[in-house]
């Protein structure tokens, strides 16, 4: 966390935000569902590609901003497998961005000692895509910082279909697929995000109260924070403003507070899931 500290303006409303964090409490795993691009073109009567193209910025920005706190792994919903339904030149144009991307920001990544990996259905991607998403992924696999997972043709309840399945060709495969028993802990180990840490903090841009097929499995226990700053206008102010909100909340995992079973709700978990508009 010091790391980001340095780099913000003494005195400034990010340095302030900074220095109110706990740093025993920086979420693990965060995930981003990155939503609001076409709108936010649409309110300055632009194309919907003129929305995806701002929101490389504040990619960077959570990006950079994660790996100096000290957050874990960051996964950011980048194209759902619903999103082929879209117009043709928009998902190219998604496509595009992509290579984009990966070309201008790999330096960064190794940089700041960011690991890339990608989630999803990944196989069916366009060559092109694929070839430039593997080697970007090579070249920070020996990273040790941040994970950054792109969830790309990535869908909730494929991931989990694809566990299972997982699952079963293993123990087909082994001969023991008549004993076979699964269990929570044998999808947990087949997810995309196997061997990373527990999602702590999921956060929605747009204001849209909905999951959208995102981390199905991962966000049972997730504090979801949800702002109406659309994509492009989220910047580090915000996402600090996310944990400082997730900090705030009482997190019991179904149980109860020490002090007393029948005790009133504290304010925090009374408080309505989301944030104030920015």
């Amino acid at each position: 966390m010091q790391a980001l500290i340095e780099t913000l303006k003494p005195g400034s409303p990010d340095h302030a935000l900074a220095l109110s964090l706990d740093p025993a409490r920086i979420p693990a795993h965060i995930g981003i569902i990155m939503d609001g691009n076409g709108r936010w073109a649409n309110r300055r009567s632009l194309p919907r590609v003129a929305g995806h193209k701002a929101g490389v910025v504040p990619v960077r920005t959570a990006v950079e901003t994660c790996a100096r706190l000290g957050v874990q792994s960051l996964t950011l919903y980048a194209f759902s497998v619903e999103n082929w339904k879209r117009p043709r030149t928009e998902v190219e144009t998604l496509w595009q961005l992509l290579r984009f991307y990966l070309g201008r920001e790999l330096a960064r990544l190794c940089a700041n000692n960011i690991r890339l990996r990608a989630i999803g259905r990944i196989d069916i991607l366009p060559p092109s895509v694929r070839r430039e998403l593997d080697a970007a992924i090579g070249a920070t696999s020996a990273n040790s910082g941040l994970v950054l997972n792109l969830a790309i043709n990535y869908g909730g309840r494929s991931e989990i279909v694809d566990a299972v399945n997982s699952i079963l060709q293993r123990a087909s495969e082994s001969g023991s697929l008549d004993s076979l028993v699964i269990d929570e802990d044998a999808i947990s180990q087949n997810l995309y995000t196997s061997g990373q840490p527990e999602l702590d903090l999921l956060i929605r841009t747009s204001g849209e109260l909905r999951v959208s097929n995102f981390l199905l499995w991962q966000i049972a226990y997730a504090e979801l924070y949800i702002t109406d700053t659309l994509w492009p206008d989220f910047d580090r102010r915000a996402l600090l403003e996310a944990i400082a909100a997730f900090q705030k909340r009482d997190r019991r995992f179904g149980g109860l507070r020490p002090a007393s079973a029948h005790s009133a709700p504290s304010p925090s978990s009374m408080e309505p899931v989301g944030s104030p508009s920015s």
